[in-house]
């Protein structure tokens, strides 16, 4: 499989001497780990249904417990083994071509994690996985299209964990597994990618469907299952939807973009409910369905349901 990122430039250290973690302010309400579907690059410009949602999640972590920090894993940044990207500062990476010229003048120049990365990287060697850190960073649309909705201020330190995409489900819930400490700590594991993505459906066809054409069958039911079985905390199915679930390969070709999820999951424990936040859909076949993991995904759940959109 090619490595399809922006970060492919990316210099990958010798990992060095395990870190160890140091003390942190713990947060008097868990955060609930998230899985965002960030659609189209163009979401950024014109978000549809899923840019309200992204503003009341914001405003719905700000009612129970802020951030301190962002650990992000992207569909978009990949990497042969885990990697940490520990830029004291970010930049906003534009990994996409052909599309309007107001969509490149967008910036999320949000500060790095130095820090959290050491930490970080204690956890996940602590758990027999291989993990890189490096001094460079930036920000894939992946990551900060949903953010400059849901925290427009670009002041939360944000920490990119670049994750191998050939890495099973199961392996990706035991990387996920290791960050569960975060929770605690005030820091949001945060994956980013698609509930579905089969671009060959969208600009492999004759006419390209509407922005709001009605829903493929075979996205609803691939849809519909994924919820039904992660309400069930069904991680057995989940981890083997490419079998289990309806139309999972035309859902997925590749399936670099439900990987993320697989992470943020396993950062809420061993077998979490998934509760789903938000179900929209984008040209009939782009599922824009967000969850969160965990005891603390129904109280989050709550708030976004009772969050007005900032002005």
């Amino acid at each position: 499989m090619a490595f399809e990122s922006a970060m492919q430039r990316l210099r990958i250290p010798a990992p060095g001497a395990a870190a160890v973690i140091s003390a942190m302010d713990t947060t008097t309400a868990p955060l609930a780990p998230i899985f965002l579907s960030h659609g189209s690059p163009m979401t950024a410009l014109e978000p549809g249904e899923v840019g309200p949602f992204w503003q009341r999640l914001g405003a719905a972590f700000d009612a129970g417990s802020r951030p301190r920090a962002i650990l992000a894993v992207s569909a978009h940044s990949l990497a042969r083994e885990p990697l940490l990207m520990a830029a004291a500062q970010h930049e906003t990476v534009h990994d996409f071509g052909g599309f309007p010229e107001p969509l490149y003048r967008l910036r999320y120049d949000a500060p790095g994690a130095p820090d959290l990365a050491q930490q970080v990287a204690g956890l996940i060697r602590g758990a027999g996985l291989p993990v890189h850190v490096t001094d460079d960073g930036g920000l894939d649309h992946g990551i900060w299209a949903p953010l400059r909705f849901i925290w427009p201020e670009a002041d939360i330190p944000v920490l990119p964990l670049a994750f191998p995409p050939d890495w099973s489900p199961s392996r990706l819930m035991a990387l996920g597994r290791a960050l569960a400490p975060l929770a605690q700590q005030g820091v949001l594991v945060y994956g980013s990618g698609s509930l579905t993505h089969n671009l060959r459906l969208l600009f492999g066809v004759a006419q390209r469907p509407a922005l709001d054409a009605p829903e493929m069958p075979q996205s609803a039911a691939f849809r519909t299952w994924f919820a039904e079985r992660g309400a069930a905390a069904d991680w057995a199915a989940l981890a083997d939807y490419r079998r289990q679930a309806p139309h999972a390969v035309l859902m997925h070709p590749t399936d670099e973009h439900l990987l993320p999820l697989y992470v943020a999951a396993g950062a809420a424990g061993a077998s979490p409910q998934a509760v789903r936040l938000h179900g929209s859909l984008t040209y009939g076949c782009l599922g824009m369905d967000a969850y969160a993991f965990g005891d603390a995904a129904p109280a989050l759940a709550q708030r976004v349901a009772e969050a007005a959109i900032p002005a």
